[in-house]
């Protein structure tokens, strides 16, 4: 019995040391990618920047993701969160270019940061297990991106808004799905785990943008 006690405190020390040190990266690596998407804005990055920025995010967060169990891992996840906050410039000084751009920017941050924070909330205290919705969450994904490419060509403007509505709605989820994983033990690795989040706050956020945007416009 006293081994199972202190196999149990072990774990949940792991567990409460995982957590500290994800979200204490999480919100340097946020406050770091805002200040690169800060200077990508001042700088009026081109649309063609914008998606170089993307790209380099992209490939970056691979080699990342290989790297997160050894020492050059903390410098790959700024080297990618950085450049992904870069490839925000574009699209900031778009919607900054509207009428009330700044306030409508700030609106969707403060919203993205009210969800994320009360779902992590809910996730970390409850300690409720939602690795059940991965698999419709992955599907939702699949749905989002191929409905995404098409729309590209299409240029329907209700199709926009509902997938920017559905990408809001499968981010919330992961937010709560990557968040359990933490917890319960389905993740281990405290880089990861920030990618992880990372990805889900930066996605909602774009998409609460992209509908108050278009509310805006009307």
């Amino acid at each position: 019995m006293s081994q199972e006690i202190l196999v149990s405190k072990q774990s949940t020390l792991e567990v409460n040391k995982l957590i500290k040190n994800t979200y204490m990266l999480l919100s340097m690596t946020l406050a770091f990618s805002a200040l690169c998407a800060w200077i990508a804005t001042a700088m009026g990055i081109s649309p063609l920047m914008s998606i170089g920025f993307s790209i380099g995010g992209f490939i970056l967060l691979f080699v990342t993701l290989r790297k997160a169990d050894s020492s050059a891992g903390l410098f790959w996840v700024f080297a990618f969160t950085g450049m992904e906050g870069a490839s925000l410039g574009y699209i900031l000084n778009h919607y900054a270019g509207m009428a009330n751009g700044p306030a409508l920017i700030m609106q969707a941050f403060g919203l993205t940061s009210a969800i994320f924070i009360g779902l992590s909330m809910y996730a970390l205290t409850t300690k409720k297990d939602f690795s059940f919705m991965g698999g419709f969450l992955f599907a939702g994904l699949i749905v989002i991106i191929i409905g995404g490419l098409i729309n590209m060509f299409v240029g329907n403007s209700t199709a926009y808004m509902l997938l920017s509505w559905a990408t809001a709605l499968v981010f919330t989820g992961l937010i709560l799905f990557d968040t359990s994983r933490i917890v319960n033990g389905g993740e281990t690795n405290y880089i990861r785990a920030t990618v992880s989040l990372y990805l889900d706050f930066l996605n909602l956020f774009l998409a609460i943008l992209r509908i108050l945007g278009m509310n805006n416009d009307d």
